[in-house]
């Protein structure tokens, strides 16, 4: 489900070609951007490596991809959102459990509605909301099937993430 390689906590939801993503990438040494500003500071590159502590949203539309950052999110409020999509989906999928349609609302930036798109899959609409920057505009999502059991899978892998 991660179609873009981001090191760090990640979280794809959708397909290849039409997602959202939440991400807190890790900062490599060896990027020109990392460089750069090492330069700057008088540091070795290796001092900046690691993980990153600002989340960003991803998405990507039919070839069309957006993206900002946000400030001053701690890893509490994406976890929050994982845990709430992963109840969603675990409870639709449990035997007995009756496959409906759930929103899981991630806040001003994010919300999520999920419907049933065959068995054992879901599809989402996200709709993304970027702080007040001038620069991105509000963006809605449509994504294909998404496998439930991988999409849990994902869910479990990206809270492990957080907690180690």
């Amino acid at each position: 489900m991660s179609p873009v390689p981001v090191g760090g906590p990640a979280l794809f939801i959708g397909t290849g070609t039409s997602y959202v993503a939440l991400v807190r990438p890790e900062l490599d040494p060896a990027d020109p951007g990392v460089r750069l500003a090492a330069e700057r500071a008088g540091v070795d590159p290796g001092e900046f490596a690691g993980p990153g502590d600002v989340w960003a949203v991803m998405v990507e539309d039919g070839g069309e991809g957006d993206g900002f950052e946000l400030p001053g999110v701690r890893d509490a409020e994406p976890a929050g959102f994982a845990e709430r999509l992963r109840a969603e989906l675990a409870a639709a999928s449990a035997p007995g459990g009756t496959p409906g349609p759930f929103t899981v609302d991630g806040g001003a930036v994010l919300r999520l509605d999920a419907r049933p798109a065959g068995g054992a899959a879901y599809a989402f609409t996200a709709r993304v909301t970027p702080p007040d920057d001038g620069v991105s505009l509000p963006r809605t999502v449509e994504t294909g099937p998404v496998p439930t059991a991988e999409l849990l899978a994902d869910l479990d892998a990206f809270l492990g993430s957080l907690a180690s």
